[in-house]
């Protein structure tokens, strides 16, 4: 049998460029649908530049119990798609690849979908036809595993399901994972590291980890492809840099 690389993690909506080189980095790519919302991450929100910081856009959702899925969350009936679309493109509209992002950014908010997890993957997809990531997608409901399991060990039961060999991991989770488990599994633990590089932001000092629209409004199409295929680093032992 081949190496098989998997990640998995939640579906965020315009996420840093991180996600995106993690996406790239493996060949199957699973998106957690069938986990508990969680109020006050990334799933439908994130950040831009406006006026030299960072500032917080967000897809508003309905009024739902604490502990519903992402798959049964809605966005509100009163998401005013129009009013984001003009307060993106008000704060970048002296960016010189606005044109392309506005492009990418409108097709996302306009799609009509109500699902938040569906709306977010869509996004999803889409960005990563643009930006030539041809990895597989898998929604996690769809692995045929005990998914009443937590943690670890539902990452684990994933992998196993999906016959991986190595499991990627974005820099945060390092704290979340034993390498004796994996071992055990024959399942090589790794963990993505961006090197975060700046680049110019208008004039002003140089705002880290927004959102890969941001990468977008700064950067051709074909530099950002660069981006994450080069601009990061796979360690078993990582000291995070950004």
């Amino acid at each position: 049998m081949g190496r098989k690389r998997i990640a998995i993690m939640q579906p965020y909506f315009f996420p840093y460029i991180g996600y995106f080189q993690l996406i790239k980095a493996v060949d199957v790519f699973v998106l957690y649908d069938n986990i508990e919302y969680t109020k006050k991450g990334w799933i439908n929100r994130n950040r831009f530049l406006l006026n030299g910081s960072d500032a917080l856009f967000s897809i508003p959702l309905r009024k739902a119990s604490d502990y519903d899925n992402i798959d049964q969350r809605q966005l509100s009936d009163d998401f005013d798609r129009r009013k984001l679309l003009n307060r993106i493109r008000a704060a970048y509209r002296k960016a010189p690849c606005i044109t392309n992002a506005m492009e990418l950014f409108r097709r996302a908010i306009e799609y009509q979908e109500t699902n938040l997890f569906q709306y977010i993957k869509h996004s999803i997809t889409m960005l990563c036809d643009a930006l030539e990531i041809g990895t597989t997608i898998v929604d996690s409901s769809t692995v045929q595993i005990d998914h009443s399991a937590r943690g670890q060990d539902k990452v684990l039961a994933i992998c196993d399901a999906l016959q991986a060999t190595t499991y990627i991991n974005a820099i945060g989770g390092v704290d979340l994972y034993q390498h004796d488990a994996f071992n055990e599994r024959e399942i090589e633990l790794q963990f993505i590291e961006p090197a975060c590089h700046p680049y110019q932001q208008f004039e002003q000092p140089f705002v880290n980890r927004l959102s890969i629209l941001d990468v977008l409004m700064f950067n051709s199409v074909e530099t950002v492809r660069d981006l994450i295929v080069n601009d990061f680093a796979l360690v078993t032992r990582p000291v995070a840099k950004c």
